[in-house]
């Protein structure tokens, strides 16, 4: 799961839908990827770190090493 990712939805008080919609996605699709069903794509990445105007790494980075490693 990313766990920034869902942080950072709650503290801009954004819903999944609010996101789908930013992202051009359906809520079903971005709660895939916030809860890592879906493989996130850079290009994904790169668009909702621009929501947050924040770097990609900053969002993903510690998430994707823990799902590496199986944590």
């Amino acid at each position: 799961m990313y766990s920034k990712l869902r942080e950072l939805r709650k503290s801009k008080k954004y819903t999944t839908e609010d996101m789908g919609k930013k992202l051009g996605i359906s809520k079903a699709f971005y709660c895939q990827i916030e809860n890592n069903k879906r493989r996130l794509s850079y290009d994904m990445a790169v668009r909702i770190s621009e929501i947050f105007k924040l770097k990609p790494d900053t969002i993903f980075y510690d998430d994707a090493k823990k799902i590496r490693k199986g944590d």
